[in-house]
């Protein structure tokens, strides 16, 4: 079941085409499929290039968490190094 996701991640000055360099490459798109349905993402960038949000429908929150917070192998170099902060929220529709 996929839980529709917004992530919020607050990036160190300058980093934003480090991050975005990783996220379209072959690894990050191969660990990024891993967490979730890659196709559905809908992303955009703060005008100061500091901030990104990412709305994902997530697969695997733990894979989502370790490809986050620098437990996984493939994503922790560039995490660490281009990550300030971060808030994930989860989305629930609401009638209307």
């Amino acid at each position: 079941m996929e839980t529709e996701t917004l992530v919020v991640a607050h990036l160190k000055e300058g980093m934003l085409e480090k991050f975005m360099g990783f996220m379209q490459s072959d690894a990050g798109m191969a660990e990024r499929s891993k967490v979730a349905n890659v196709s559905k993402t809908i992303g955009t960038v703060a005008p100061d290039k500091k901030t990104v949000m990412f709305k994902i429908f997530v697969t695997d929150k733990a894979a989502l968490k370790a490809f986050i917070d620098g437990s996984n192998p493939v994503s922790a170099p560039v995490m660490k190094e281009v990550m300030e902060s971060y808030s994930v929220y989860e989305l629930n529709k609401v009638d209307m």
